[in-house]
């Protein structure tokens, strides 16, 4: 059981790196060219933490997300941006569900196995947030608008302990009791290194709009989320650092220019 605490964890990492490595690649030959005074690139992700309203035992799950985001300066001299992007690697769902009655073949030996287990609810979802941000003081931001997420995988597995105390699962296939899109409401608040060159890290909470079950019967059942992240720009730090460092030598050129116009007045 605590191998596969810090198993699951690690080979969750693994396969997010090998889904991501394109888009990383993509990101470190192409940022450079990307980012500019009104538009910013990079990659972001993190962790989140996942419920389902209306199920029954719910509880939260950890689960991880990672994708590429824009930022793009609304108006010239004004702290509005619009962040948005692409979480191609993102897990909703919820854990410690109250199992239920299973209808393939094995059913009746599969409910009585798992009659007092548990069930962990994974939803797998492309999300793209479309988010307006405010930047106060050109460090603190907060941010608003809707999510979009497209679901494409989603799975219950059943775990209970039998009598030498090992594991026992069942992965029970369930996209097709659910709906592909959700749409809700995000919001979130945040901080930016370097006025939004450098990376810039926060919380932000979604909640879903939609019942995300087919043909539901009962209360509707939505899903909501914290999310913690990083973003992480490429090409913009570089690019940051030499403006300022070009902006800081172009001051001191202009003070010491005065500073010389100021001695020969007085010589005069």
């Amino acid at each position: 059981m605590k191998i596969q605490k810090i198993l699951i964890p690690v080979m969750a990492i693994m396969l997010v790196s090998q889904v991501m490595q394109g888009q990383v690649l993509i990101s470190l030959i192409f940022g450079d060219k990307l980012n500019s005074p009104t538009l910013k690139f990079g990659l972001d992700g993190g962790a989140n933490f996942s419920t389902i309203s209306n199920l029954s035992g719910a509880k939260y799950r950890t689960g991880f997300n990672l994708g590429f985001y824009f930022d793009f300066l609304l108006k010239k001299g004004k702290p509005w941006y619009l962040h948005t992007g692409v979480l191609v690697k993102s897990a909703l769902g919820a854990n410690r569900i109250t199992p239920y009655h299973l209808t393939n073949a094995d059913s009746t030996a599969l409910d009585s196995l798992f009659s007092n287990g548990t069930v962990d609810r994974k939803l797998s979802y492309f999300n793209v947030p479309i988010l307006i941000r405010y930047s106060i003081k050109k460090k603190l931001f907060i941010e608003f608008g809707p999510m979009l997420s497209l679901g494409y995988k989603a799975n219950d597995i059943f775990t209970t302990e039998i009598e030498n105390k090992e594991d026992l699962s069942f992965d029970n296939d369930v996209k097709d009791q659910f709906v592909k899109l959700d749409v809700g409401g995000m919001a979130g608040i945040g901080y930016a290194i370097d006025a939004l060159n450098g990376m810039n890290f926060g919380l932000r909470y979604y909640y879903g709009f939609m019942d995300i079950v087919k043909n539901n019967p009962g209360d509707p059942q939505r899903n909501s989320s914290f999310y913690l992240f990083a973003s992480i720009p490429i090409g913009a730090g570089e690019k940051a650092k030499a403006k300022n460092a070009a902006r800081a030598k172009e001051k001191k050129m202009k003070q010491e220019q005065k500073l010389k116009e100021q001695q020969q007045g007085k010589e005069k």
